[in-house]
């Protein structure tokens, strides 16, 4: 049928469509957006905290309540981060439409973020420092013959007959040449030059992969992704052939039953669960808005998450196999020589390296997996405050490259400070105090949002809606009851145990410990504060205020064609429409 000429003169849903990808964007296939997630929720984390808190927390034992964790709670939990991003099509911002009331926890995520970004690079920056030192003709951690070493500095072969303040040469190179640490937190000292070149390198690769948006981040995922998997299967074949090898898996997945008991036990599962998949961040729900509306979430998200578990155990082999073979050839217990987080990653595992044939190769493709582990989970946070900035600010869409540079300028200055003397203590202080917490109070926030205040039978519709088949039962209990309880019980456990922060056994200061808490809260108060401008602001009584900002706001499909079978989808089931602008502003502004 021909257009009349006032037709023609309106654009078609598909010219919208096509104008709306312009401005926002899709992902060019589904293979980008399951390798990005892939490499989001895949981190450093899998390799040095998951093994050394498996083998702490009961070995194989450790395995049952962390596969409860993730099946009760981590997954649903996922899965509807990725049903929210899909469905509207909107950033960790704009998706408080569901309940305008509560948008300052949008403002409360960008701030998290942009403290991880900071901290997270100066992480990622230390392995390019370290594949320096891999080229060297003996790796400089292998004895205690080098300039930076003390006359404490003792190879792990004469620990026995060493005094009790022996340092092992990887533990003062790492120290004292790579840190150049200060004795505390309060000594800044200067900045540690060769570290700030790696971390300028660093910020560069990044703003390189996240310039062109989702468009060259799903292109870099398709290296970024899999190639860690490469590596870490290269470390898998030599490190199970080692002599030792054994003893040191064994000691991993040996069970210890009775640590079921242990409530910590049962709060370690939670965290590394919550912390492993990464939701809260914003990052998941940011990567799903660029899907097709109609694409098959629940598969991407079980699959995420089963790859996440399987490599978190595959690498808890890798590198207990080699700290089996260090036990071996130190003739230390393999409890004595394993350790979690830099320690493992800087000075454990390379002290175990230096003792094989050709160390130089074994320690490159180690650090080269640990940058790209790390990397990927840059590239989805700051896309992630990119994106919420622009769905706000839509007029700056268009300035959008000039937008990245000025986020990984300022997230490069804000990380220069971690590259002083006193660098890691102030590191360790963030990702101690700033991020924890305010990740499990966004997940609170957002699974009332969604199931308490939006509701459960309207959240199961839309989904019904965007996949063509409601959700069964488990998801119903799983969202309504036990993700949030289990919530509730990781934020009180989290509390209950937080240990006194110290750092290589240096205690921090009280002022230090204050500003750590300051952190956390100069994002969470956002959550709040919100709340009190909108009610300050508005004049209205508080009980029409909130009746008004607690419904959702134009909760529809982006897409014009989807919106349309939306809207007919909610007329044939005698749903309400939703708020538009004018109406939450109130009675006052609709007037006006």
């Amino acid at each position: 049928m021909k257009r009349t000429e006032e037709e023609k003169t309106q654009p078609t849903a598909k010219e919208k469509r096509i104008k709306r990808d312009a401005q926002r964007g899709y992902w060019a296939s589904k293979t980008e957006f399951v390798l990005t997630l892939i490499g989001y929720a895949i981190g450093i984390g899998n390799v040095w905290r998951f093994p050394y808190l498996c083998y702490r927390s009961g070995g194989g034992a450790f395995l049952v309540p962390y596969m409860l964790m993730v099946i009760l709670c981590g997954i649903p939990l996922f899965y509807m981060e990725v049903l929210i991003g899909q469905f509207s099509s909107t950033g960790c911002t704009s998706m408080f439409r569901l309940a305008p009331l509560l948008k300052g926890t949008g403002i409360c995520i960008m701030i998290v973020n942009m403290y991880c970004v900071s901290y997270y690079s100066v992480i990622i920056s230390y392995p390019i420092r370290m594949l320096y030192y891999s080229c060297w003709k003996t790796v400089p951690w292998i004895n205690c013959e080098q300039s930076w070493n003390t006359k404490n500095c003792t190879k792990i072969e004469g620990v026995n007959n060493a005094t009790d303040k022996f340092v092992t040469p990887a533990d003062e190179f790492f120290h004292l040449e790579v840190l150049r640490i200060s004795s505390s937190i309060a000594e800044l000292g200067t900045i540690v030059w060769e570290q700030l070149i790696c971390l300028l390198i660093t910020w560069i690769i990044i703003f390189a992969c996240v310039v062109r948006g989702i468009k060259s981040v799903g292109k870099v995922a398709y290296f970024t992704a899999p190639f860690p998997y490469l590596l870490l299967t290269i470390l898998f074949v030599r490190g199970v052939t080692l002599p030792g090898a054994a003893t040191g898996i064994k000691f991993f997945f040996y069970p210890e039953w009775h640590r079921l008991l242990d409530l910590r036990v049962w709060s370690d599962a939670a965290v590394q669960m919550f912390f492993g998949l990464g939701p809260g961040w914003g990052g998941i729900i940011n990567m799903a808005s660029f899907n097709r509306f109609h694409n098959n979430a629940k598969f991407d998200s079980v699959l995420v998450v089963m790859i996440n578990v399987f490599t978190s155990i595959y690498a808890g082999v890798v590198v207990f196999s080699v700290l089996g073979f260090f036990s071996k050839m130190s003739g230390k217990p393999v409890r004595t020589v394993a350790t979690s987080g830099a320690g493992l990653a800087f000075v454990t595992y390379p002290e175990a390296i230096a003792k094989m044939p050709i160390p130089q190769l074994w320690a490159f493709l180690f650090f080269i997996m640990l940058f790209l582990l790390g990397i990927d989970s840059v590239f989805v946070q700051l896309e992630a405050i990119t994106t919420s900035i622009l769905d706000e600010i839509q007029v700056l869409r268009k300035y959008k490259v000039v937008l990245t540079t000025a986020l990984c300028i300022f997230s490069f200055g804000c990380s220069i400070i971690m590259c002083t003397n006193a660098g890691m203590y102030i590191l360790q202080l963030f990702d101690w105090y700033s991020s924890a917490l305010s990740i499990i109070v966004i997940c609170l926030v957002e699974i009332i949002m969604v199931m308490y205040i939006y509701g459960t039978d309207n959240f199961l519709t839309d989904v019904e809606f965007m996949l063509g088949k409601r959700p069964n039962l488990f998801w119903r209990i799983s969202w309504k009851y036990i993700t949030p309880i289990v919530l509730i019980f990781i934020l009180l456990t989290s509390i209950i145990f937080l240990r006194e922060i110290t750092y290589n056994g240096v205690k921090y200061p009280q002022w230090a410990v204050v500003l750590g808490w300051l952190s956390f809260v100069s994002s969470v108060i956002w959550i709040p504060l919100y709340i009190f401008f909108i009610m300050i602001l508005k004049r209205n009584t508080l009980c029409s205020s909130l009746k008004r900002r607690l419904r959702p706001l134009d909760w529809t499909p982006a897409d014009p064609q989807d919106r349309e079978e939306y809207e007919a989808f909610r007329r044939q089931r005698r749903l309400p429409k939703f708020m538009t602008e004018s109406e939450a502003e109130g009675p006052a502004t609709a007037e006006k």
